[in-house]
């Protein structure tokens, strides 16, 4: 249950961010769940071998490199999506960063501590 909430807290930003940022677009709320699967599914099994391998440089950045990830983590899924563009890696940029504000926000305020 704990995972549907958390795909669906991730859509729903998702979703209002591309209403606000003007380089992100989605087709509709569907593409935006699916956006959630797929980056779900490449947070498991790409992330992990990205941070291994930029560890030297997230180290000398004192962690900041990770935002970087971040980033291409969202041009990844807007390179398997065709119902997402995103119009550059700017904009992935601060998509991902507003993405892991609104999402933590938000878990925080459905989470059942």
């Amino acid at each position: 249950m704990r995972l549907i909430i958390n795909l669906l807290i991730t859509a729903v930003s998702a979703f209002l961010l591309s209403k606000i940022l003007s380089g992100v677009h989605f087709q509709d709320f569907t593409s935006t769940i699916i956006f959630a699967v797929v980056l779900g599914i490449l947070n498991m099994l790409v992330r992990p071998i990205l941070a291994i391998l930029s560890l030297p440089i997230t180290i000398l950045t004192l962690g900041l490199f990770s935002l970087v990830i971040n980033a291409v983590m969202i041009l990844l899924c807007d390179h398997f999506m065709d119902s997402m563009t995103v119009d550059g890696f700017g904009w992935a940029f601060i998509f991902s960063i507003l993405l892991s504000i609104v999402t933590a926000v938000f878990g925080a305020l459905f989470s059942k501590d």
